[in-house]
């Protein structure tokens, strides 16, 4: 299992929270998600097939781009 917290700036209320967590709950591999407004981070845990490269991109289509 790998784990990352990303920073994503464009986090600030609940409904962003819940937007990512459902979003990147549904990917295959994904463990768990834990989105925080008050820190602005993502944490993700996940295995195979999912990848770094494929969360960043999830966070990106939906407007919540992860700072690189």
């Amino acid at each position: 299992m790998t784990k990352a917290t990303l920073t994503v700036p464009n986090i600030s209320c609940g409904h962003c929270v819940s937007a990512i967590e459902n979003e990147l709950t549904e990917m295959e591999g994904v463990n768990s998600v834990k989105a925080d407004a008050e820190d602005k981070t993502v944490t993700v845990q996940w295995d195979a097939p999912t990848t770094l490269e494929r969360i960043r991109a999830a966070l990106t289509e939906i407007n919540y781009p992860a700072r690189t």
